[in-house]
């Protein structure tokens, strides 16, 4: 691991899976057309960099590619991970802009720059969105879409309203609290146990990062992916929806309406499984997962 890419509180992390992606997390100087100065970019590259069509995992809102630790290598050797412009442990303060165009520039960018063919994006939550967002303005960049209890129908961060001084330094202190994160945290599972201080500090490490509370800010401010709606049914590549049965964060209708907006998708559910299947249920989220990419991949 790269001392300089992850907060030291990361020497912390104690589950398998945590300490080997701390490991594999890397920087990337990605130039993109927001700003002359490069963006350092975290990621985790594919083990086998030529295989064909390459995953891109994309984390959700206020989140990072820990998210990522046990899925990652069970679709290994082709899977990448990287953390979206304004979030994880990627820079949060050279660009001004960290709206969802940003974020899409930049991911582009880094598409470019690091993998250059195109790649099954699988998106969880916001992450979901932003794939979608992508595949819209860049479909050749795109072979298929898995989409991971995926917001792209649902409203943006509720706090959005509250983003004006002094509420929104309120409301980030308000979510940076260890309580509320925790409570956050059991209401994503269906099975609480998955709730451990490992699982807590993955998902508090990037809090550390500088610049965390005004990226929040800012992409929040910036309205996030509430346009996205209308658009959604103009998706044409495969698409895979993968939902748990009993998501208490966006519920499971949108699982559906992502079914029948996207012509030719294909829904599977996970039973006894939250908001995060990538982390609840990994085996089964693979194994829906590695067939649709294998089709993907027959000439």
């Amino acid at each position: 691991m790269t001392v300089s890419v992850l907060p030291r509180a990361a020497a912390g992390l104690s589950e398998s899976t945590s300490v080997d992606l701390a490991a594999r997390v890397q920087l990337a100087a990605v130039k993109t057309p927001l700003m002359e100065t490069p963006i350092p970019t975290a990621y985790v590259a594919a083990e086998d960099g030529d295989s064909d069509p390459p995953l891109l995992l994309i984390h959700g809102f206020d989140s990072s590619l820990f998210e990522f630790r046990r899925l990652l290598p069970l679709l290994a050797p082709r899977a990448w991970a990287v953390d979206l412009l304004g979030f994880g442990f990627s820079d949060r303060t050279l660009s001004p802009d960290l709206s969802p165009g940003a974020i899409k520039l930049h991911l582009h960018s880094f598409w470019q720059q690091k993998i250059g063919r195109p790649v099954v994006l699988v998106g969880a939550s916001m992450g979901g969105a932003a794939a979608i967002d992508f595949a819209l303005t860049y479909p050749e960049a795109v072979a298929g879409l898995v989409l991971l209890d995926a917001a792209g129908f649902a409203a943006g961060p509720a706090m959005g309203s509250l983003m004006v001084p002094p509420l929104d330094s309120w409301a980030t202190a308000f979510l940076r609290n260890p309580r509320v994160r925790r409570s956050i945290s059991r209401q994503a599972y269906f099975d609480k146990s998955f709730v451990t201080a490992d699982a807590e500090l993955c998902a508090a490490l990037h809090l550390l990062c500088p610049g965390w509370k005004e990226s929040l800010i800012a992409f929040t401010k910036s309205g996030g992916y509430n346009f996205l709606t209308a658009k959604i049914s103009q998706i044409n590549c495969p698409t895979l929806v993968i939902w748990g049965e009993q998501d208490k964060i966006l519920g499971t209708k949108d699982a559906r309406r992502f079914e029948g907006a996207i012509a030719g998708s294909q829904l599977i559910w996970i039973p006894q499984c939250g908001h995060v299947p990538h982390l609840e249920k990994p085996q089964a989220t693979a194994a829906a997962i590695l067939p649709f990419v294998s089709q993907l991949a027959q000439p």
